[in-house]
């Protein structure tokens, strides 16, 4: 077949299989292959598939992902999130939208212990709405603030869609972790000032707590010390140069495991069947991660050999648009994208395709990582597929799916603000991994 004509049966093929219900990575590998089948042949193929997936996941930068989910999963199941609710309520819970705000502040310290914007929107959701209900809040602006703090376990360091990110294009897996706190900061306090905003006008006004007082307060925090002591030892580690960011991830694992060994012996709980919960949770992602990397290994290999890449970058160079406007409708491309696929099935299609143009274009590849994880974050929370909303449904089943997107609607245009400032203004993402001892 004509190469050209290839990469058009081959997209084709994807959402064709994806439509009859085949998973994402399976899709792709299938789509892939015949793709490499079209322009050259069958035993062509074979002699790639021997090699290519074990070349694509023997990556030592991919250790780091079941490291981080399993300090995350430890994490959890040691009550880190029930605790940094309580410290976050006596801060923030006797303003408008207090709860809301606190859930945020929640969401962001358990990102900074786990790598997973489910397991973030699941463990604050099942602390915060129950609370949040009865206090009386609406139930759209509960869920959906819920559902939008989850997303910041993708962005909040350690995060497991950095480092796929960077096994994808080869960067800096620390300075990509280190460039996404200060973008984790600006998009908390963000949804902090929507939340206030929307609780002040709205029907949630009323619903605050009682103002705990200073000495409440800072006892309360003092509980929360988990939490900045998984931070210092991982990301701190990192920045100074002490250790690596697989060396970080184990420390930080080992970390969460002596919490939850702690937890359990202080309350009386069963440690093994957590510790058994803990590892099929992260073998179970970890898993599902490594394939989809496996598929897309697969369409890559073929968009490679068929030059679709370097033809992009060509074709937009010699067109004579504003490289900023060329990043620009890249990032578009992820509305769409996202709105049926999940955040690392989205990366692992567009990154490929896009990259070779962003390097030919001069930009730095941590400012478009960070940009390409911000809108990741929107498909986590839009329908119809958004995964954290879906979570949060499971959660509160009282509450109808299509509340809960509603609700959600309002941290979007939140999001699009961030990314905007972020887009503009680059060395807000930059400048703290220009200041590492080490690469």
């Amino acid at each position: 077949m004509d190469p050209t004509l290839a990469p058009y049966v081959a997209v084709a093929l994807i959402f064709i299989l994806m439509g009859a219900g085949v998973p994402v990575f399976a899709a792709l590998a299938l789509s892939g292959a015949a793709g490499i089948v079209l322009v050259e042949d069958f035993g062509f193929l074979m002699t790639r598939l021997k090699s290519l997936p074990y070349s694509t996941t023997a990556v030592y930068t991919l250790v780091i992902i079941p490291l981080f989910l399993l300090m995350g999963a430890f994490a959890h199941h040691a009550q880190v999130g029930k605790r940094l609710f309580s410290v976050a309520s006596k801060w923030v819970g006797h303003l408008p939208g207090g709860l809301a705000m606190a859930s945020i502040l929640t969401s962001a310290g358990f990102a900074a212990t786990s790598g997973s914007s489910v397991a973030t929107a699941a463990t604050v959701g099942t602390v915060a709405m129950p609370e949040m209900k009865k206090a009386g809040y609406e139930p759209s602006l509960s869920a959906g603030a819920v559902a939008a703090g989850g997303v910041l376990g993708v962005l909040i360091p350690p995060s497991v869609l950095l480092i796929f990110y960077a096994a994808l294009t080869e960067t800096s897996a620390g300075k990509m972790l280190i460039a996404g706190f200060v973008p984790g900061l600006l998009t908390t306090l963000m949804f902090m000032a929507g939340i206030y905003l929307i609780a002040r006008n709205g029907a949630s006004r009323s619903a605050v707590t009682q103002k705990a007082g200073w000495n409440e307060t800072m006892r309360e925090t003092t509980r929360a010390w988990q939490v900045l002591v998984l931070f210092i030892v991982v990301m701190g580690g990192i920045y100074m140069g002490l250790v690596t960011p697989t060396e970080a991830g184990a420390l930080g694992a080992f970390a969460a495991f002596l919490m939850l060994v702690a937890y359990c012996l202080r309350h009386s709980e069963g440690l093994w069947g957590k510790l058994v919960e803990s590892f099929r949770s992260t073998g179970n992602t970890t898993v599902m991660i490594l394939f989809t990397m496996m598929g897309a290994a697969v369409f890559s290999y073929f968009l490679t050999l068929v030059q679709v890449p370097n033809q992009l970058a060509q074709l937009v160079v010699e067109s004579g648009l504003p490289p900023l406007l060329v990043m620009a409708l890249f990032l578009l491309v992820f509305v769409p994208l996202g709105m049926f696929l999940d955040a690392f099935s989205m990366m692992v299609i567009a990154i490929p395709i896009m990259f070779p143009t962003v390097r030919s274009l001069g930009f730095d590849p941590i400012w478009f990582g960070i940009l390409t994880v911000k809108m990741c974050e929107i498909g986590l929370i839009t329908p119809p597929v958004g995964l954290n909303c879906y979570v949060i449904a499971g959660i509160d089943r009282s509450t109808p799916l299509p509340q809960i997107f509603r609700g959600a609607l309002w941290f979007v245009l939140m999001e699009v603000v961030t990314i905007a400032i972020l887009f503009f203004f680059p060395q807000i993402i930059l400048w703290l991994p220009a200041l590492m001892s080490v690469n």
